[in-house]
């Protein structure tokens, strides 16, 4: 992946992501480009329907899973920039970092779980990015 289909009149691009489908497009011969509608039974199209069906359920589902993702960075960052500082040789040129608070490990897996839910709800909608990636 990404993979290129040649159909008549032009070809497919699709590409994935950790957690779904990241690009699904039907270039044209003359490189104009649209993305293919995803089939109704897919978890990719039942959330579509959600979204046409119910757009204010829709958009607050998209609300929270975007700041799980968020909350999901803010814990893990902090703590892997800690990790990284306590490198010999960065902890010697640069100082190290140390948390001002030690995160519970139940705190950590509850955060990983909501931001790895909030990158999969982003995915099924074709949102996900490069942020869905470092939450998880």
């Amino acid at each position: 992946m990404p993979a290129r289909f040649p159909v008549p009149g032009g070809h497919i691009e699709v590409a994935v992501t950790t957690y779904g489908l990241g690009r699904c497009h039907y270039v044209r011969a003359d490189d104009t480009e649209s993305q293919l509608t995803p089939h109704p039974a897919s978890a990719e199209g039942r959330r579509a329907h959600l979204d046409r069906t119910r757009p204010r359920l829709s958009r607050l589902v998209g609300v929270v899973s975007t700041l799980l993702v968020l909350i999901g960075i803010c814990v893990a960052v902090p703590q892997l920039v800690e990790t990284i500082s306590h490198i010999p040789p960065g902890a010697d040129s640069l100082g190290t970092f140390d948390l001002p608070v030690r995160v519970p490990l139940a705190v950590n897996f509850a955060a990983g779980l909501a931001a790895v839910a909030g990158s999969a709800e982003r995915a099924l909608r074709l949102r996900a990015n490069w942020l869905d990636s470092l939450a998880s």
